[in-house]
């Protein structure tokens, strides 16, 4: 459990830096230059992650449970995967209208993502690994939002083609992690069948 709190703390601490500490961080890049900065930032974002899910899949070698989830839960989280993969693709595709509704949708799929693992999983650790990404997710969006309003920041407004690529992208995207993907990664599969 320890390491993959510590693996969490990097991961998510580094993805936090620009809204949290970024004095400090445009003090780094000032010191350090872009690139080298990037390339720190990126090897702690990847040993933070890495660290995590190590840590998560140690815990689930050795589980202390706190519930059980009803077996319509974990059909449940398939309400809230594929929701997250659309707006995963939403930060990518410009001029869409998710994006410009919501200005940070990759966080919301973040929030999506982890909300429906929580609902599905009963054991501490998965309460601390999604429970983490959650918190983090809800707290950095209400806080992007407010400097996105101090700053007056405003999004390109949606084009109905660029939407419409971005959910069917999104949805095959979910579809094909369901069912060939899950089981790879997590070692469950996500859909009946897969």
């Amino acid at each position: 459990m320890t390491s993959m709190i510590l693996g969490l703390v990097l991961f998510l601490g580094t993805h936090s830096l620009r809204i949290y500490a970024n004095d400090w961080r445009s003090a780094r890049v000032a010191a350090m230059g872009e690139k080298p900065f990037k390339a720190v930032y990126g090897l702690v974002s990847i040993a933070g992650l890495a660290l995590a899910i190590w840590g998560y899949g140690a815990m689930r070698q050795d589980p202390t449970m706190l519930w059980n989830p009803p077996v319509g839960l974990y059909h449940a989280v398939s309400l809230f995967t594929l929701p997250a993969f659309i707006l995963l693709v939403a930060a990518y595709v410009p001029g869409n209208h998710l994006k410009a509704r919501l200005g940070h949708p990759m966080v919301m799929a973040v929030k999506f993502w982890a909300f429906g693992h929580l609902l599905a999983n009963g054991r501490v650790g998965d309460v601390v690994f999604f429970g983490a990404f959650f918190v983090w997710a809800v707290v950095l969006y209400i806080r992007s939002r407010k400097l996105d309003r101090a700053a007056g920041v405003t999004y390109p407004p949606g084009r109905m083609p660029a939407t419409v690529a971005t959910v069917l992208i999104g949805a095959v995207a979910w579809f094909l992690f369901a069912r060939y993907g899950h089981m790879a990664v997590a070692g469950v599969p996500a859909l009946p069948g897969g």
